[in-house]
Formats: C-alpha cells, sequence, structure tokens
C-alpha cells in the first residue's frame, strides 16, 4: 500500500523514497515505483503543476527543514593543537620533558616542555586560520530558485525568486540555461534540456535530459535517468519544468557529503614522521643505561650520572623539531595563501605536497575546458572545405534565433565563434526545427542569395540522423560512416551536414521534408583546452611527476586531449574500467606503472587506482572538484579541490586551490618542496651533529677521570645550537632540491646521520686528543674547567660548520651569498668563542682558554672541514645516481 504523502511519523524520507529512489536505489532493470511516472511523482508528493500553496509550503519548510548541507562544526583552537600533542615528534620532546623533570634536571625539562607548548601553538594557528578561511568559502553557493508559489489554493501561480534554503519537496521550479540544479528534481517539462552531470558523474559532455514517462523497462543508475536531475548538477541548454523530490539532507548530494569517511590512511609525511620518530625513540631509550651502566663499570660512578645520561638523551634529540617542522609548513601555506589564494587546511599536507610524485588529474575542467571548439571541416571526400562550416554556422544561427525560448548548445556556439560573421548575413531564415533529442539533429530554412523563389534546408546533426536522411547508396553511406567512426575513435566529436532545395511555399516545414538530401561533409570538434595546461604539464614533467588522467569520459576523448596537450600516450597506457574490474589489486598496481589514461572511470574506480598507486611507493595527489572524485581525494596522500568544487568535496580536501588551475598546483608543489627541503636538510644536520656528540661524550666518558661535560653546559651547548637552527625554517633551498619530490625517507636519513655522525665524532675526539695530550700530557687531564671550556667551543664551531657545508650538500656552499643559514652559523660560532670569556662562563663552569689553543682549534676544523667536503661530495653523486630525493 502506497504511503501518504503526509502520513504522520514518515517525513520527507519516505515521501521521497515513495517518489524517486534515494541515492543507490534505483536498480538495473527495474521498473515501477523505482522509476514512478509524473501523475504518480505528484501524488505522492501531494502538489500539481501549479505548484504548493504559501501555506503549504511553510507547513512543509517546519517539518522537513531548510534545504541545506547538514551543519558541520568547525573545531576549535583548542582541538587543533590537543592533535598537535598527538604529532610523533612533538610526543618524544614531550616524554623526555617529562623524564628530564623526574631526575630533577628542571632547566632541561622546562625548555623542552616549552618548545612543545610554542610547536603545537604554532600548528594550531595556522590550521585554525585556514579552518576560518574554509567557513568564509561555504558562502560561496546559489542562493536563489525560480520557484512557482501560489497565495490560496485557488489562486494563480506565481513565478518569484525565493532563498535556495526555503525549497521544500513539492515545489515546482523552473530550470534555465546557467541554472545550478538547487534540488533533487522530477521533470514535468522539457524543452532541449541538456545538463552538465561531470560534478556527479565525471562526464564532460552535457547529458539530455527529458520529462517523458519511463518504458516498461529501465537500466543504469539513477544519474542515468533522463527524468531525473540531482543537486550539484548544472543546466548547459535548454529549459524545464521541475518538481522538487528531496532536499537537505536527503538529497543524493548530502548522501555523499554525510557519508561517514573512512579511516584515512597514513599519508606520506606521516609514515616519515613515524619511521624518523622511532629511530629517535630507539636511541634515546639506549642512551642512558649505556652512560649509566659504563659509568658504573669503569669509573665506580653510580646515580650521580643520571643527569648526564638524561642530558646526553636530550643531546641527541633534536629539541627545535617540533617547532622547525611546524614553521616551515606555517610559512609555506602563509605565502601560498597570501600571494595565490591557496588555502592549506592540513598542515603536514605541504609536505605532502612537496613529496608528490604521481599527480591524478580529472580531463574535464583541468586538461580541458568545460566547451568545444572546432577541430576541422571537411567536406565529401574528407579534404578541408570551409563551406561545411558555414552551413553548419547558419544552421546554428538560425535555429537558436527561431527557437523559442532560444536554446543555446555548447557545440552550437562552438560552431559560430570559429565561423566568419559576415557569411551569417548573407542568409535570412524562415523557419527552423529545434534540435530534438529523437531525431538527434535540427534544420533551419534560408532564403539563399540569388534564388528568390527557392528556400535552403540547412540539417545538422547526428552522423547516422543525418545521413540516413540523405540521397546516398548504401556503401557510400556505410563509407562515411566508417569515416565518422574514425574521428569519433580519436577522441573528437562529430556532426554531419546536408542541405537540400525546396520551392518556397506557405506551410510550415516538417521533419517530413528532411528526406533525400545533398550531403555536405562533417565537422569535428575537440574539447578546448585549459589555456595554461600545456605549459604546466610540461613543468610537472621536468619536475619529476608523472601524471595520470582518470575521467569518467570516452578513452578516444581522453587520449586525444593529453595529445593535443603534448603528453604522448601510446596504445598499450590506457585503461578503461570494464578492465580495471577484471584486475586484482596485485595486477592493478603493475598496471598503473604503465598506464596514463584511465577512461570510463565510476568513483570506486578512481578510489582503487589511487591507492593503487600508493602501494607501488607513490607518493599520490589527487585533483578533483565532482562528487564522483570524492573517495579518490580520500585515498590519495593529498586531497586537491578548486574553491569551485562542490562543498563537500571541499570540505574534504587538504588543500583548496582559488581556481582550477593546473599552475596553481605548481606554485603549491614548489611551495611543498620548498618547506620540505629545509625540514629533509634541518634532520640531515641536526641528527648527524648530534649523535657525533653523543658518540664523543659517551667515549670521552670513559677515557675521562670526569664528566666530559656538565648537564648545564649540556643545556647551554644545546639551547645555543637550536637558537640557530631556526634558520632552517627561514632558508632558501637551492634550485636542485625544488626540481625532484622531496621525500623524508628514514632509511636514507639513518644511514646519512650513521656517516656524518661518525665523522662529526671523529673531529670531537681529535679535540679530546689536543686538550688531553697535546697541551697538558698524560697527567694533566685533571684541569676540568680548560677541558669543558675547549669542548664547549669546538662543539659549536663544528655545528656551525655542519650546517653550512651540509645545508643544501656541496652544490648548495658554492657561489652563493651568506642567507639565514649562514649569518645563524656565524652567531653560533660567536657565541662558542666568547661565552668561556663573558661574565656567564664562570656561571657554567667555563673559563678562558690559553692562547695556543685556537691554532690547534683551527687545524682540527680544517681537517674536518676537508674531509666533511669529500664525504658531502661522494653522498651527492651517489643521490643523484640513485634519484633520491
Amino acid at each position: 500500500m502506497r504511503r501518504s504523502a503526509t502520513a504522520p511519523g514518515h517525513g520527507a524520507g519516505a515521501l521521497v523514497r515513495g517518489a524517486v529512489p534515494g541515492p543507490g536505489e534505483v536498480p538495473a532493470g527495474r521498473t515501477g515505483p523505482d522509476v514512478p511516472t509524473v501523475l504518480q511523482v505528484l501524488r505522492q508528493l501531494g502538489t500539481g503543476p501549479r505548484g504548493l500553496t504559501a501555506a503549504q509550503a511553510e507547513e512543509r519548510l517546519a517539518r522537513y527543514g531548510p534545504n541545506v548541507l547538514p551543519a558541520r562544526r568547525d573545531p576549535s583552537w583548542v582541538f587543533f593543537f590537543a592533535r598537535g600533542l598527538k604529532d610523533p615528534f612533538t610526543a618524544v620532546l614531550l616524554c623526555l620533558g617529562l623524564v628530564s623533570a623526574a631526575v630533577a634536571s628542571w632547566g632541561t625539562a622546562c625548555v623542552t616542555l616549552l618548545l612543545v607548548v610554542v610547536s603545537c601553538a604554532l600548528r594550531a594557528s595556522g590550521e585554525h586560520r585556514a579552518g576560518r578561511s574554509m567557513a568564509a568559502l561555504r558562502g560561496l553557493v546559489p542562493t536563489t530558485a525560480t520557484v512557482l508559489r501560489r497565495a490560496g489554493k485557488d489562486a494563480a501561480p506565481v513565478s518569484r525568486e525565493i532563498p535556495v534554503d526555503e525549497l521544500v519537496p513539492g515545489d515546482v521550479i523552473r530550470l534555465g540555461p546557467g541554472d545550478l540544479v538547487p534540488a533533487d528534481v522530477r521533470l514535468l517539462r522539457a524543452h532541449g534540456l541538456t545538463v552538465h552531470q561531470a560534478p556527479l558523474t565525471g562526464e564532460s559532455a552535457p547529458v539530455a535530459k527529458d520529462a517523458a514517462d519511463p518504458p516498461g523497462t529501465g537500466s543504469g543508475g539513477a544519474a542515468d535517468r533522463p527524468q531525473l536531475c540531482f543537486q550539484g548538477s548544472s543546466v548547459a541548454s535548454g529549459s524545464g519544468t521541475a518538481v522538487v523530490v528531496a532536499t537537505g539532507a536527503r538529497t543524493r548530494f548530502a548522501a555523499a557529503h554525510g557519508r561517514p569517511a573512512a579511516r584515512r590512511e597514513a599519508s606520506a609525511f606521516d609514515r616519515s614522521v613515524r619511521g624518523i620518530s622511532w629511530i629517535l625513540i630507539r636511541f634515546v631509550l639506549l642512551m642512558p643505561p649505556l652512560v649509566l651502566m659504563a659509568g658504573a663499570a669503569l669509573r665506580g660512578r653510580g646515580l650521580e650520572t643520571l643527569p648526564f645520561a638524561v642530558a646526553v638523551a636530550v643531546g641527541l634529540t633534536p629539541e627545535m623539531l617540533p617547532v622547525v617542522v611546524t614553521t616551515c609548513l606555517a610559512r609555506g601555506a602563509s605565502f601560498l595563501a597570501r600571494a595565490h589564494g591557496v588555502i592549506v587546511r592540513r598542515l603536514p599536507a605541504l609536505h605532502d605536497l612537496g613529496a608528490v610524485d604521481v599527480l591524478c588529474l580529472d580531463k574535464t575542467g583541468t586538461l580541458t575546458q568545460d566547451r568545444p571548439v572546432v577541430h576541422r571541416a571537411l567536406g565529401p571526400e574528407g579534404e578541408d572545405d570551409p563551406g561545411v562550416l558555414r552551413w553548419a554556422a547558419v544552421n546554428a544561427w538560425w535555429t537558436l534565433q527561431l527557437a523559442d525560448p532560444p536554446a543555446p548548445d555548447p557545440l552550437d556556439e562552438a560552431i559560430l565563434d570559429a565561423a566568419d560573421a559576415d557569411d551569417l548575413l548573407a542568409y535570412d531564415g524562415t523557419a527552423a526545427l529545434p534540435f530534438d533529442p529523437v531525431r538527434r539533429l535540427a534544420t533551419a530554412v534560408v532564403r539563399t542569395p540569388g534564388r528568390p523563389g527557392t528556400r535552403t534546408l540547412v540539417v545538422k546533426g547526428a552522423v547516422e540522423a543525418v545521413l540516413e536522411r540523405c540521397a546516398l547508396t548504401e556503401d557510400r553511406r556505410e563509407l562515411l560512416l566508417a569515416r565518422a567512426a574514425g574521428h569519433a575513435g580519436g577522441g573528437l566529436r562529430v556532426l554531419a551536414v546536408a542541405t537540400a532545395e525546396r520551392p518556397a511555399g506557405v506551410r510550415d516545414r516538417t521533419p517530413a521534408d528532411e528526406r533525400g538530401l545533398t550531403f555536405r561533409g562533417l565537422v569535428t570538434l575537440r574539447d578546448g583546452l585549459a589555456p595554461s595546461a600545456a605549459d604546466a604539464l610540461a613543468a610537472f614533467a621536468d619536475r619529476g611527476i608523472t601524471v595520470k588522467v582518470l575521467t569518467g569520459d570516452h578513452p578516444g576523448i581522453a587520449v586525444r586531449a593529453c595529445r593535443d596537450l603534448g603528453v604522448p600516450v601510446g596504445p598499450d597506457e590506457v585503461l578503461t574500467a570494464d578492465r580495471i574490474d577484471g584486475l586484482s589489486d596485485a595486477e592493478l598496481t603493475e598496471a598503473t606503472r604503465r598506464t596514463t589514461v584511465f577512461a570510463r572511470c565510476a568513483p570506486e574506480h578512481k578510489a582503487r587506482i589511487t591507492a593503487a598507486l600508493r602501494s607501488g611507493g607513490h607518493t599520490v595527489g589527487f585533483l578533483g572538484d565532482g562528487v564522483n572524485d570524492l573517495p579518490a581525494l580520500r585515498a590519495a596522500d593529498v586531497g586537491i579541490a578548486p574553491r569551485g568544487a562542490v562543498t563537500v568535496v571541499r570540505e574534504s580536501a587538504d588543500v583548496v586551490l582559488a581556481e582550477k588551475d593546473l599552475t596553481a598546483i605548481d606554485a603549491a608543489l614548489t611551495a611543498g618542496r620548498h618547506s620540505g627541503g629545509n625540514i629533509a636538510t634541518y634532520l640531515r644536520v641536526t641528527l648527524s651533529s648530534n649523535l657525533g656528540n653523543v658518540i664523543a661524550m659517551l667515549a670521552a666518558g670513559l677515557l675521562l677521570p670526569f664528566l666530559p661535560m656538565l648537564p648545564a653546559q649540556v643545556l647551554a651547548q644545546n639551547l645555543s645550537f637550536d637558537a640557530a637552527q631556526l634558520a632552517f625554517a627561514h632558508d632558501r633551498p637551492h634550485p636542485a632540491v625544488l626540481r625532484r619530490p622531496t621525500v623524508l625517507n628514514p632509511r636514507g636519513l639513518l644511514r646519512f646521520i650513521t656517516g656524518f655522525g661518525v665523522l662529526n665524532a671523529a673531529a670531537d675526539l681529535a679535540t679530546l686528543a689536543v686538550l688531553g695530550y697535546a697541551l697538558h700530557g698524560p697527567d694533566a687531564l685533571d684541569d676540568e674547567a680548560v677541558f669543558h671550556s675547549g669542548w664547549f667551543t669546538e662543539n659549536l664551531l663544528t655545528q656551525a660548520l655542519v650546517m653550512v657545508l651540509l645545508r643544501t650538500g656541496r652544490r648548495g656552499a658554492e657561489g652563493r651569498t651568506p642567507g639565514p643559514i649562514g649569518w645563524a652559523a656565524a652567531a653560533l660560532a660567536a657565541v662558542g668563542l666568547l661565552l668561556p670569556l663573558s661574565p656567564v662562563g664562570p656561571v657554567l663552569g667555563l673559563t678562558a682558554l690559553p692562547a695556543a689553543y685556537y691554532p690547534l682549534f683551527a687545524a682540527v676544523l680544517v681537517l674536518y672541514a676537508a674531509m666533511l667536503r669529500a664525504a658531502g661530495a661522494r653522498y651527492e653523486r651517489r643521490r643523484v645516481a640513485r634519484g633520491a630525493a
């Protein structure tokens, strides 16, 4: 039994389900209530062609609620701050601060915990600011709709503009060219109506819609039903009247918006951070027991070495890591917002952008514009013939001028843009039969100059429909069909043009006149290319980024667009959805390596392809703007959406562009590599230097009768180095760093810090030899203050040297003016030389060094610099050979 539209307790969900199936409820091959007739819809909704009364609309608005997406609550600043504490880098530092406090090392504890607070505050401020920017973008949506409303039951309907959020089920609305469909609707009447459904299905071409009741059988999804239009689509041409069947949270669009997001896999940044954090944790957990056991076994020391052991562990950890990482990312995000209008909603996504080596794109609106352009006009034998374009333009002009109401069509607009306006003025139109989706052609009747007694019928439309009306032999017709199919297979849209001479008469022209036509030729059209796409794709190739095209469109059209943009696509580099369905996950991962174009993709295909690329070891960025892109957007390492994307996609993206322009992505990728390069350089320099110092301290602790450095001196040294390290957030990397993805590879980083850490330790131990033997002899090692001062100075000098020489490799140190790193290194060296001489020195247990120390220090540093340069050059050669970041 059918439910009443006003049955208590059921609401709009039951009402809509009874009229038009909701998302995913249109099974293939079913009829009946699944695809209801116009009369069934109107009865179930309790409305009619004249629309609702004001009282009915008010009552339904109170019952169903406003026509808006489910409310989304923006996280608070406190939420972002708390989320920052979960960052592995920050968690390591927080644990060290708590351990320092537990052993009463209050100076170390206070400094460490302060850095945790600063890091979380910086990150929370950046992400909260991005959240406010996103909230401002939510207002960029259509605000009104044209609806028929009546003052009372017997009053005449009046067409009026109302806010979109006041639409209710049962409202009758009017749609025209350029209108956004404000809710899910069922067409009552349609005149040449075509709708862009790219945000829902990915199809670039407008889809014809018709109000006719469905036949006895139906197939396909809801989006394939010609009687239905859905929120998120837009009218390309024609006009229509429709009844609203679902609003607010009950639309297909809202279903995608409110669907719980699958738990997102760790991004490239998350995976790198986790790996590096575990390296640090292992070292930190290992160091204090080693120091305690070595001190007890060799020197008979007990728990008095515990503060020193904790200081050594803290010295190994890059305390400024969360601050430097957050500052690098926040500065990059701020620059993108200020200079390019790009909003980075999740700060680590900026590093992921820098690590991207595969970028997945849709075709429509990204590589191509949302309009076609004329490719060629071909005569009957396949030769170029401008006369064919002239006849096509005459047809397009007069069918548009004489139509009531005018129904602009993208193909006609493309033909008129390519035609000579003077040719059109030579003909005077007398009648027109506009495009009909059933006949699949349009006819214009014009007066031919110099022939007053005749009229010329100009017919343009689908190749099959035109050729079957031409006076041709069957063989000739088959030849022309094959020629047109060849053009279509090459990614072109093809229209046929024919004419016929008819005597002037007073009767109206009918489709019966469209017989015995003379075939004039073909007009081929291709998608208009995005102006900046070719340059952006070339820039991506130069930067080591592979582009993959994931589209719901025909493979030939996608391949044509790629080739026109300078991206070669071989026959074995195209994969369609039906073939994807037959591949296992492992086979698909292998297929993605050689495939450039994935065509006829549904949303689930895009998500699966993205996941397969990530399984293959790639860092994947995905650019999308439609609901059909949402699963892939969430499956990628970094999801990118333009500001004009549908709301649910924009809210799910990590990065939001001002426009759907590939040059903006290039700017974002550059900013990401800039930030990622600085973070990677900071980690290499800091961890290798810290590891060298720790190794040297452990060795000195075993050889000396006293602690090699006092805990306060370790803290002062760490604070000095930490302050200098902030310069990494403001550095400009060498251009070579921006030419390839910047990936934080934990294993590669471990190899680097181990090799260069041992080299640093060798320099420190050479200093130990100078201090212990060259100046004092084996019996003078009890001069603790001199030893501490000498080693304190040497440590800061070597760290300053490492900052400069390992900044961006050997090439980065050549021909560069002093930048932030150079000035910071100079300041660090000055602290190392002057602090023991200052009044603060004695407070820390430091003293002035004899003048004879400095030439020996210089000799050690020169030897260390030479070894560092040689090792750096070798590392650069190996890295280039491996192609690693």
